[in-house]
């Protein structure tokens, strides 16, 4: 603790904050009614207790009416919010962690039908491709109503106690007028880089003229935008040099990119696969060139990359937010010296892929995130006052999830798995080398049970003797599913799955149709294989859009490993049967809108279309159980023991949990196992 970089207090101007860790500011879409209430404040309560120095809320609370909250952004221009603030950070504040909140007004970053319905204002018409909205071209009247906004939003965080605010201007309304992309106002605030400033500090002027000049005031800004025609490195280190200069920002976050597509907005928030950390060093140099405090995240999961930043002089505060999703207590275990022990981030980006889709942020391999007030993190699962063998059936990620908790409230655990090795579908994931990061979700809980003496069988498929054998209290089935590809009027002897790709099972043919009828990643991975192997691939759906489940910036990385080869996407078409034709096969097309009976003809027929769990011993071990594998659902749900005991004759309670139950992904494998064997 004396000499690790990381546990260095740091001073921002009268606020020491005790490490250099911070989680950057993110809107994981808990507010309830647009306020911070108590789920919210529980999320970063738990972080603030584990030790994190600061925690940024709000991934943008809006300013104003007519920045409707696309992403249920935290309504900062009501003044109802200031309670529910105040509670946020008394809460965090307790545990000797600073809170800060970020403001922005969204500008062309949101919709018209949100909100208030409101239409979206811009400095341009210019419509942002990730929202879909054409706002309209920004008046002065509107400019001076959002300079009040902005002042009252600031007074506000500053009345709920909040130890400062962050300024956003990256995709947002500030810097959509700093980019010449984004501005086609005349003078006095478009044209000449001097105008399109204007704006800005203006805004800046009115904050400070409000809280005054103790209250903090930073921003998170693009420095470079990578685009033709917008902010460039030289652009943005003069914004740098300006917000210094201007003695009015007391600390810089550095963003490198631009948000308003997919791809975009990828490359400045890296999911699995890319590169970690890309832009470090870029911040890096904005603090060697401004001598601000600086502060910066993108990418940067694990403990040693963070410890360089701040070491290497490149930061001042180092963001690692995504990883403090899957694991709160990065901090305490740097502290008590157990980082092998810390929950890694997988990059799945489960957590901001449901938000853009609408959602709530959770975390692929951490299902009490989002959920504290109803799931325990690690410090949280207490031991059970009975102990019980536990049997669990299955080395996925829902089995091993099952063993780990129960290993934790102190039962005796036992695992059989059919497979040399952990893993279940996990292991075809990381046959993509861009997925290879995903196994972490497999070794860490297989070390985790390790530590606590879990019992493994592998190339052992467990037949309900062997389990009755183990004389249990508790079975907990979670023997997943396989490709489920009977789907078709005719031929289904004639497709493979998307597993038989994946795998290598089956050779990837020449000119293959991909007909993928559950629009998760299988279907995908599976036509990246053949791509990669020179095949020609047309991967077809049914649905409106192809892989929903995939979602917006985890498609990114197999459009750019796809759209460079020989294939095509075809929506709204449904493969209802194949046949034979000599040495090819015939695939019958027609649509959920009419009968077409088109015919088209390739080598090989992948299908995809999730998995059929494979629930025999359940179903053989049923009649044997207490509960007659039922289970309670008000009290999985209320947080209680399951008691049903239906059958007098039973000798264990029987569950199962993940695919083995119905084709899901795993974060719902996860979540079905935590909270089912928390409670046992």
């Amino acid at each position: 603790m004396a000499t690790d970089p990381l546990l260095q207090p740091y001073q921002l101007k009268h606020l020491t904050l005790k490490n250099r860790i911070m989680t950057t500011s993110h809107e994981p879409a808990y507010p309830e009614d647009g306020m911070p209430k108590d789920r919210y404040r529980m999320y970063h309560e738990v972080r603030a207790k584990a030790g994190v120095a600061l925690t940024m809320t709000a991934g943008s609370a809006a300013v104003s009416r007519n920045s409707p909250p696309v992403f249920n952004n935290i309504l900062a221009y009501k003044d109802e919010v200031v309670p529910w603030i105040k509670r946020l950070t008394d809460g965090c504040h307790e545990h000797g962690c600073a809170v800060m909140i970020q403001l922005t007004h969204l500008g062309r970053r949101t919709h018209w039908n949100k909100g208030d319905w409101l239409p979206a204002v811009s400095p341009s018409h210019e419509r942002e491709p990730a929202h879909r909205a054409f706002p309209k071209k920004i008046e002065d009247w509107d400019m001076t109503q959002i300079i009040t906004d902005y002042a009252d939003a600031a007074e506000r965080m500053q009345a709920g106690g909040m130890d400062g605010i962050e300024l956003q201007a990256y995709g947002h309304l500030m810097d959509q007028f700093w980019s010449p992309l984004t501005n086609t106002l005349d003078e006095p605030y478009g044209g000449s880089f001097d105008n399109r400033l204007r704006y800005f500090f203006e805004v800046l002027a009115a904050i400070r003229k409000r809280v005054g000049s103790e209250f903090i005031i930073g921003v998170r800004y693009t420095a470079d935008e990578v685009a033709k025609g917008g902010i460039s490195v030289e652009d943005g280190l003069e914004i740098s040099r300006r917000l210094r200069d201007c003695g009015q920002v007391d600390f810089l976050n550095v963003i490198r990119g631009h948000i308003e597509t997919d791809a975009a907005m990828t490359d400045v928030i890296p999911i699995q696969g890319m590169k970690n950390a890309p832009h470090l060093d870029f911040a890096g140099t904005i603090r060697a060139e401004t001598g601000m405090p600086t502060f910066h995240a993108a990418k940067i999961p694990d403990v040693a990359t963070a410890r360089h930043a701040v070491a290497s002089g490149l930061l001042d505060m180092v963001g690692m937010t995504r990883a403090h999703m899957a694991d709160p207590y990065v901090v305490q275990k740097i502290m008590e010296g157990r980082e092998d022990d810390i929950r890694p981030c997988v990059g799945a980006n489960y957590c901001l892929d449901r938000i853009y889709q609408g959602g709530e942020a959770l975390c692929t391999h951490n299902a009490a995130t989002g959920r504290e007030q109803t799931m325990p993190h690690d410090a949280e699962i207490i031991p059970a006052a009975e102990k019980k063998k536990v049997v669990v059936i299955g080395a996925g990620p829902a089995g091993l999830e099952a063993a780990r908790v129960a290993a934790m409230r102190g039962h005796a655990v036992t695992v059989f798995e059919a497979a040399p090795n952990p893993g279940g579908q996990i292991r075809l994931t990381v046959q993509n080398p861009r997925r290879r990061d995903m196994i972490s979700i497999i070794d860490w809980r297989m070390a985790q049970c390790a530590a606590r003496d879990v019992v493994f069988h592998f190339n052992s498929w467990a037949e309900a003797t062997d389990v009755v054998a183990e004389s249990p209290d508790v079975v907990i089935v979670a023997t997943g599913g396989l490709p489920h590809t009977d789907v078709l009027e005719a031929g289904n002897d004639l497709v493979v799955s998307s597993w038989d790709i994946i795998s290598g099972d089956v050779k990837p043919g020449r000119n293959v149709l991909v007909y993928d009828d559950a629009g998760d990643h299988p279907a995908l991975q599976a036509a990246e294989v053949i791509a990669s192997a020179g095949g020609h691939v047309e991967i077809m759906t049914p649905d409106r859009s192809f892989a929903p489940d995939v979602m917006a910036m985890n498609l990114v990385p197999y459009m750019r490993s796809l759209q460079n080869k020989d294939t095509v996407f075809t929506v709204t078409y449904r493969l209802t049967k194949v046949l034979r034709d000599g040495n090819k096969l015939k695939a019958v097309i027609d649509s959920d809108y009419m009968a077409l009976g088109k015919e088209k003809e390739f080598d090989q027929i992948v299908v995809n279309h999730g998995t059929i769990p494979m629930d025999d011993l359940y179903f053989d071990l049923k009649p044997l159980s207490s509960n007659l594998g039922a289970v309670d659902q008000e009290a999985l749900l209320a947080g209680r023991p399951q008691a049903m005991a239906s059958n007098p004759n039973g000798a264990f309670q029987l569950f199962r949990i993940g695919d083995a139950v119905s084709a899901r992904n795993t974060h719902a494998a996860i979540y079905d196992a935590l909270r089912l064997v928390k409670d046992i």
